[in-house]
């Protein structure tokens, strides 16, 4: 589609999402959604925005003022502090403490979601990930990575590590899951041997020169590999996992996972309103 078509219909009813981050350029959300909006024969479009931590609460005070904008899609580092600025939240968001989408509710506030781990999951899955009874190592405790945790625990996983260069921030996560789930889960390493799923949600790999996530050489051909990162589009983990053989998933099909449960979130709800 092109981006005349894209923009055929903007106007004065024009409703408006916004995408917000720190840094925002490598985002690929806005044309994949604004897309689907579109498909939808709605009059919606998708901006993102840049916005630095210590402008967000005065950012979003100010777009609470502004009646023709009906989400916010939220992505590094506001996870976890828009949280605080949601009215309402579901029971996923609640227990990450950290919301990925805010949908305008009918009082003029905000209701939390926090899907990022269900796209990451559809998204592996179709790539033929295998949850149910794995070892999963996950490398990132921020908001992504705090999210897919809980999804692939959700989904089946008996075992779960986590790693991050935040000690804390591994704590943190691993006391939200202990309290909300049986699953066992620990503080992990870089080193992937003996696991069936590998992910890594941190941000390594989007700029040249950034070190690997993890040790690529102890990679077994029969794992699994994820990466969150959509810039660029074949990270180099998930390059270096294909030439061991390993299958794998990429940020870009946890993009397209997102838009689809994204326009379900902003135009009908979704049964992950519920938790």
């Amino acid at each position: 589609m092109s981006t005349m078509a894209l923009t055929a219909n903007l106007n004065g009813a024009t409703r408006l999402h916004l995408i917000i981050g720190d840094p925002i350029a490598q985002v690929k959300s806005p044309s994949g959604l604004t897309r689907k909006f579109v498909e939808a024969d709605r009059n919606d479009i998708v901006v993102p925005i840049r916005v630095t931590s210590a402008d967000l609460p005065a950012f979003l005070a100010g777009v609470g003022l502004a009646e023709n904008i009906d989400s916010i899609i939220i992505t590094i580092p506001h996870k976890f502090a828009c949280f605080s600025h949601c009215e309402t939240v579901s029971d996923r968001a609640r227990l990450l403490g950290a919301v990925q989408h805010m949908r305008r509710t009918h009082s003029g506030g905000w209701h939390g979601e926090n899907f990022d781990g269900l796209s990451f999951v559809t998204a592996a899955k179709a790539r033929g990930a295998v949850f149910d009874g794995a070892r999963a190592l996950l490398v990132g405790a921020g908001g992504a990575g705090s999210a897919i945790a809980l999804a692939m625990v959700e989904a089946g996983v008996t075992e779960l590590a986590v790693h991050d260069t935040d000690e804390a921030r591994v704590g943190i996560l691993l006391d939200k899951l202990r309290s909300g789930t049986a699953t066992p889960v620990r503080g992990g390493s870089p080193d992937p041997s003996g696991f069936d799923i590998v992910v890594n949600a941190t941000p390594l790999g989007m700029r040249a020169g950034d070190p690997l996530p993890i040790n690529v050489n102890h990679l077994r051909p029969e794992s699994f590999v994820g990466c969150v990162i959509t810039a660029p589009a074949i990270s180099p983990l998930v390059e270096e996992a294909r030439k061991r053989g390993c299958r794998t998933s990429t940020g870009l099909d946890m993009t397209e996972a997102a838009q689809k449960l994204g326009l379900a979130f902003v135009l009908h709800g979704s049964s992950a309103d519920s938790g």
